[in-house]
């Protein structure tokens, strides 16, 4: 029997898909693409496995995993900083430790995060005040509709929060454009680039825009994350999800009047704002371990987890997401959007 998709997603949920292929080269990944592309087939590339919430159904098509492992450094110089090449099935935070231990500077703050690297640029990954666009500097990437590889450059992509035109472009549960590698463009040093992140800047004893230690900062970072359930662990439950469920929303500066006192805002831009979906939730009522002791449950360390407690369904998880959803929007008229790809469910 094939292997279930619950063993290969850290959400732990979701069953067997038609078939099953690891690829252990660019050519190997093209290759089962394009075959499903050709036949029609859905697929879906997979690598951490970290941002899915899968049928319980399972996936009617071909699953491929990604299994290339390579962090190539082709240049670096004292004036230019390192150039640094990543296949995309790399582990990502595999890749954040061995930039931290080389002194490149600028991946610190995104320690911790589950999943594979060819992900990071299609979400435009962040955390704690660094995204990875800060540092790209190209995408090589496979169209699925010419049938060719294609380099972008990070200007190209259309980065915002969370976002990217690769993630806008889905052909079913895969991205047009399917990474096979990037490169990024990082300075050589001992110390982080500028905190802004006021969390992290108390936890390491600074003021925010002040620099500290990479080894200092990366591991005040996995502390941060493992007090909020987000540092995988096996024993834990709460670390049983797909990371954050939703996205904090981009609301206009009108309806962010509508917000009551204490809500958080950001701007981010002419006539944009952004608030915490976290606070959001949790104003509306939903708080930590909200649906315990069910088979899913928010986190109990932060809301914007939605947790298997060992047993639950892929109908269980979406099911508390309507639910926290649906508290958010009679209270504040706010829809959030959940951050995760969704393969076989409907929010």
């Amino acid at each position: 029997m094939t292997t279930p998709l619950s063993e290969l997603t850290t959400l732990r949920i979701g069953g067997p898909p038609n078939k099953l292929v690891s690829a252990a080269s660019e050519e190997e990944l093209i290759e089962v693409i394009a075959e499903c592309d050709a036949a029609e087939e859905p697929v879906l590339v997979l690598g951490g496995g970290s941002n899915l919430v899968v049928s319980d159904a399972g996936f009617p098509g071909t699953v491929v995993r990604d299994e290339r492992r390579e962090v190539r450094v082709p240049d670096a110089s004292a004036c230019a900083g390192v150039s640094v090449t990543i296949t995309a099935g790399t582990n990502w935070d595999d890749v954040v430790r061995q930039a931290v231990a080389e002194g490149w500077v600028g991946l610190e703050c995104l320690s911790g995060i589950p999943g594979s690297a060819g992900a990071t640029p299609v979400q435009n990954v962040g955390a704690y005040g660094q995204e990875i666009g800060e540092v790209l500097a190209s995408v090589r990437v496979w169209d699925r509709i010419e049938n060719r590889a294609r380099m972008f450059a990070v200007g190209e992509l259309q980065l915002a929060y969370r976002d990217s035109v690769l993630k806008r472009t889905m052909l079913g549960a895969t991205p047009r454009w399917v990474v096979l590698s990037m490169e990024l463009q990082m300075r050589e040093g001992t110390r982080s680039a500028p905190i802004r992140y006021g969390q992290l800047a108390d936890h390491l004893g600074v003021e925010v825009g002040q620099r500290a230690p990479l080894g200092e900062v990366r591991q005040a970072v996995l502390d941060l994350r493992a007090s909020k359930g987000m540092v995988l662990d096996s024993q834990d439950h709460d670390t049983w999800s797909a990371g954050s469920f939703f996205t904090n929303p981009i609301i206009s500066e009108e309806e962010a009047l509508d917000l009551p006192d204490g809500a958080p805002r950001f701007s981010v831009g002419i006539g944009r704002i952004k608030t915490s979906a976290a606070w959001l939730i949790e104003h509306a009522g939903i708080q930590r371990g909200h649906g315990l002791p069910g088979p899913a449950a928010v986190s109990t360390k932060h809301t914007l987890a939605l947790t298997n407690r060992g047993e639950a369904s892929a109908a269980d998880v979406i099911e508390l997401a309507r639910e926290v959803r649906g508290a958010v929007q009679n209270k504040y008229g706010i829809t959030l959007v959940p951050e995760p790809v969704l393969v076989g469910v409907e929010l």
